[in-house]
């Protein structure tokens, strides 16, 4: 993600800031700029700053103090890109669930940041009930009686609110054996489902490339998922799939390839936009090349950003292993995997310049 600067002062925020600590100006995040801006009030509306003739109000979610992205003033209370995804929220009335909706919202608002950087389409189910996006945030009973699954169903994104919740969390990424569990993990392969049946499936020749990269998608998924819950992993998965379960079914290597890619993307900008460069004292080995980091969304070689992200995550994971934490990026990108992110950059910046093009 960019650094983020009050264009009042200079002094750095964050991406969630409602206001400037140095300058005490309030903020709101433009996505059109896709920059945090300084406000300043006008009537029951705000200017930003600098000024552009548009009156703004938050959007709605932010008289519950989980969202500071701007809408147009228009004499009502909208709701922003991101939030307009929203089909089911948590009931506001329970206390906890106020925090927790805060935690998902946090991860989904930058889940849209990212979708939005490449271009891609994000269309409410209010818009497109056939094709839009939309999310539920539920929580199981109070006796357990129903039980949420995370998980994907024609566009509609279920998230379990439980998840909001790091001990929870914690529990079942141990249970489950899993090396990496996060909310914006979830909302990034979630997504990754939708995605495939806007880009991949209604294309036959990116059908074909896919099936030859992730396998038949047509085979029976809950057969596939219950073969792996029985049997596991194949023993050599590292060499073709980002994690375990991506060995299950193509849908599922497909989805945790895809979290994986903008996990990747996320983190090249980040270290772009820092300014970082890496200049180890150690000379020769072949990880420390790539010393200088780039924009990653305007880069169409996706072997670029994988030099660029590789030494960054080595650098930071050994930041971490000296504090004591683990590793911010547990995972291996053997030549396989890179062939299959490498199909997702060139099928995103595909659909990106061809929305690009003028009609005509």
């Amino acid at each position: 993600m960019k650094v983020f600067q009050c264009q009042n002062c200079q002094a750095p925020v964050f991406f969630e800031n409602t206001s400037c600590l140095n300058c005490g100006h309030h903020l709101g995040y433009h996505s059109g700029y896709a920059q945090l801006l300084p406000l300043r009030a006008q009537g029951n509306g705000w200017n930003v700053i600098p000024e552009d003739g548009q009156l703004y109000q938050y959007c709605a979610n932010f008289a519950h103090k989980v969202c500071n992205w701007l809408v147009p003033d228009d004499g009502q209370a909208g709701f922003c890109e991101a939030c307009q995804l929203n089909k089911t929220i948590p009931n506001l009335e329970v206390q906890d669930n106020v925090l927790a909706w805060y935690q998902l919202e946090k991860a989904k608002h930058r889940l849209v940041y990212g979708l939005q950087r490449l271009g891609l389409p994000i269309i409410s189910k209010t818009e497109d009930p056939e094709r839009g996006l939309a999310f539920d945030f539920l929580s199981p009973d109070a006796d357990d009686t129903q039980q949420v699954q995370t998980g994907h169903l024609n566009g509609l994104i279920t998230i379990n609110l439980a998840e909001a919740d790091s001990v929870h969390r914690e529990w079942i990424r141990r249970k489950m054996s899993e090396p990496y569990r996060t909310l914006i993990g979830h909302f990034r392969h979630e997504v990754g489902h939708y995605y495939w049946d806007l880009l991949v499936f209604p294309q036959e020749n990116a059908l074909t490339s896919f099936r030859n990269l992730f396998g038949d998608e047509t085979r029976d998924y809950g057969e596939a998922l219950e073969a792996y819950y029985q049997q596991g992993a194949p023993s050599d998965w590292q060499e073709n799939y980002i994690s375990s379960y991506a060995s299950a079914h193509a849908w599922e290597d497909w989805a945790e390839t895809w979290a994986h890619y903008l996990h990747i993307m996320d983190t090249v900008e980040t270290g772009f936009t820092f300014g970082l460069s890496l200049h180890p004292q150690k000379a020769g080995p072949e990880l420390f090349e790539k010393q200088t980091m780039l924009d990653p969304y305007s880069e169409a070689d996706f072997t670029n950003i994988v030099e660029a992200f590789v030494p960054l995550t080595f650098a930071i994971n050994s930041f971490n292993r000296g504090m004591g934490i683990s590793d911010i990026y547990p995972f291996v990108i053997a030549p396989g995997v890179q062939q299959k992110l490498t199909f997702i950059h060139d099928l995103v910046f595909s659909h990106k310049n061809s929305s690009n093009q003028p009609a005509g």
